[in-house]
């Protein structure tokens, strides 16, 4: 882990983007589950194309920082993965949009 992606509150401070949503994999990963309650691994492998190992690389960065809940079940026989963004999570997203929405605005001035 790289010291940006270490630091996953580092969105907290004025004019920095969060590094670790801005990695392509797990910006498209949050996206995905901003707008949805909860989604199963096998959907988001096939909706981001991502193999079983890099997917779940990912989704533990973002466990660890907090900013998504992986609940790990049951269903008959087949186990079955959830992962849904936490509030913690939400916000980061929020506030990673905004901040990227601002910038591009700047950048039409010049």
């Amino acid at each position: 882990m790289t010291t940006d992606e270490g630091n996953a509150h580092s969105a907290a401070q004025p004019g920095v983007i969060d590094r670790l949503i801005h990695e392509p994999a797990r910006l498209m990963l949050m996206s995905y589950l901003y707008v949805v309650d909860g989604a199963d691994f096998l959907f988001l492998m096939r909706q981001t194309g991502m193999t079983q190992g890099n997917l779940s690389s990912h989704l533990s960065k973002l466990e660890q920082a907090g900013y998504i809940d992986v609940e790990k079940k049951f269903v008959g026989k087949k186990p079955r993965t959830m992962i849904r963004a936490t509030g913690e999570g939400r916000e980061a997203f929020q506030e990673y949009r905004q901040r990227m929405e601002s910038i591009l605005e700047e950048s039409k001035g010049e």
